[in-house]
């Protein structure tokens, strides 16, 4: 029998892959965090983080009803984008600070600009960022976790850190120390990251590059001890392997990748080190957020046989 040829457009090679089973992926790899942070801080973390994954859904589906969009909430980007706000919210937030986050995250940020794929900056970490700058005492107080020894105490590590004092390595690894909910256990997060990484679902180039640059110009200007401090408070690693990798809005190259990384680091570092602010981490990451079509431009391998273009 005579054998056809079919000729179809690109791609002749296709993944089983899909995006809900991605961000399924995403979600199982961020509930460790999760429950680090209902067992550091109580039922109050699990409100919060079951309001912003509901309100993100809710504003998706609503905004995508209202406009005659096909209906894409069960791809579960929107759950992702719930609880990376709700993990980016400090445990005695009012329950309106999410819906409000969410509003600005599903809508603002990534219905407006076209839906999944268009938006040109983290969803999640735009909306903590004008929560940040709208709400800043509520933003900025972060209670104690319920095995604080100083149950009053406040006062972030890297407020500590910025003030010459020790922080306890093993503290910060285990999650006891003030915090937004899904920053501060450490182990849990790197637990996460790594499962991402060996599953293949993000690139090891963003978070290694991310986390080895900052580890690198502490040590140079502070030390060993307080790179490592440093590495392991805040928010670094939760932007380093959750956000900063985002698909969307991070360059698709092996070399825009690592640009990416050391990018953020070095951002975050200058931030960190000279600036009045003590954490820099959802500043870095949204400006090269913002320098990722650039970062593609000059990266991205040219496809074989293009002509230029003439003026």
């Amino acid at each position: 029998m005579q054998k056809k040829l079919i000729i179809t457009s690109s791609p002749h090679i296709r993944d089983g892959v899909t995006t809900k089973r991605i961000m399924q992926e995403v979600c199982l790899a961020l509930a460790p965090a999760g429950i680090a942070s209902i067992v550091l801080f109580g039922v109050g973390a699990a409100k919060l983080i079951a309001t912003s994954v509901i309100a993100c859904v809710l504003f998706e589906y609503l905004y995508q009803k209202l406009t005659n969009q096909k209906i894409a909430v069960g791809d579960w980007s929107a759950v992702v984008t719930g609880l990376l706000l709700a993990y980016n919210l400090p445990a005695n937030a009012p329950v309106w600070i999410p819906i409000v986050g969410a509003a600005i995250a599903m809508i603002l940020v990534k219905g407006i600009f076209g839906g999944l794929g268009s938006n040109f900056m983290n969803p999640a970490l735009t909306a903590r960022a004008v929560l940040f700058v709208s709400w800043g005492t509520i933003m900025g107080t972060y209670p104690a976790t319920k095995y604080m020894v100083d149950a009053t105490s406040s006062a972030t590590p890297l407020a500590q850190l910025a003030n010459g004092e020790a922080v306890s390595l093993w503290q910060l690894l285990i999650g006891n120390v003030p915090g937004v909910l899904g920053e501060t256990c450490k182990i849990a997060i790197i637990l996460g990251g790594v499962y991402l990484i060996i599953r293949g679902i993000i690139d090891w180039k963003i978070p290694v590059c991310f986390i080895g640059t900052v580890f690198v110009l502490y040590l140079l200007k502070d030390g060993l001890q307080m790179a490592t401090s440093e590495i392991l408070s805040g928010a670094l690693m939760l932007g380093a392997f959750f956000m900063a990798t985002d698909y969307v809005t991070s360059p698709v190259s092996d070399l825009g990748r690592i640009i990416m990384g050391v990018g953020c680091g070095v951002l975050l570092f200058v931030i960190r080190a000279f600036a009045n602010y003590p954490e820099g981490c959802s500043f870095a990451i949204l400006f090269m957020n913002v320098m990722t079509p650039l970062i593609d431009r000059f990266t991205v391998p040219k496809i074989f046989g293009e002509v230029k273009k003439h003026a």
